[in-house]
């Protein structure tokens, strides 16, 4: 089956069409399931907005709309075995969040990001950060571009499930359960992941600003 295009405004996030008197989500599942292969156009109408939102969150701006177009083809293959247990936004959620997962698991295998690839602005950063005595300056370094940009380059160095899990609780803020939902995991597992990550995360920047100590 083809998937309609996820049409997109200029800043690259799609929107839902306005749709007044659309049926149910389960409705529209029931009609898919039992032939109907053009209604789940409807559902991909209905939901394209909460699919790139979720997906725009984990991935590159370039990516979005592939990874996006991969999250309904796996909800249309799957779509049979929906249960219901959940909403189907929910349910939903979840496929693009495992998803964004795969991305960045096929990404890591396929792709190393070296040292080299810091720009002397980040170094510059570093070296700032390792001098300043100010309070507010020590804020305003950690807001600036190359901030967001040093953590990025850190979240490449550290596993997919670890970089979600990171994103999800402490970037998105999620309640430890509803990461574990998305996931798939137990609560337990995910706070412990969710530690571990964020412990990961401070190693790779703390081993970061000490080589660039040594070289200075």
């Amino acid at each position: 089956m083809a998937i309609p295009h996820l049409p997109q405004d200029e800043d690259g996030v799609a929107r839902d069409d306005p749709t007044p008197h659309a049926p149910s989500d389960q409705e529209i599942i029931q009609r898919v399931v039992q032939g109907d292969i053009e209604a789940f156009e409807i559902l991909v109408k209905l939901h394209r907005s909460l699919v790139f939102g979720v997906v725009a969150r984990h991935v590159p701006r370039e990516s979005i709309e592939d990874v996006a177009q991969e999250v309904m083809v796996r909800a249309y293959q799957s779509l049979a075995g929906f249960s219901g247990r959940s909403s189907f936004r929910q349910w939903l959620r979840t496929i693009a969040v495992r998803s964004c997962c795969d991305y960045w698991r096929d990404r890591q295998r396929h792709r190393e990001i070296p040292l080299s690839t810091l720009t002397e602005d980040h170094q510059t950063w570093v070296d700032q950060l390792l001098t300043t005595q100010s309070r507010e300056a020590f804020h305003h370094l950690v807001e600036r571009t190359e901030a967001k940009e040093i953590l990025d380059y850190a979240l490449e160095r550290i596993a997919p499930e670890d970089r979600l899990v990171l994103s999800l609780v402490h970037v998105e803020g999620l309640p430890v359960k509803e990461a574990a939902e998305l996931l798939g995991w137990s609560v337990i597992k995910t706070k412990v992941k969710a530690h571990r990550a964020r412990r990961e995360m401070r190693k790779i920047i703390v081993k970061l600003i000490g080589e660039r100590w040594s070289t200075s």
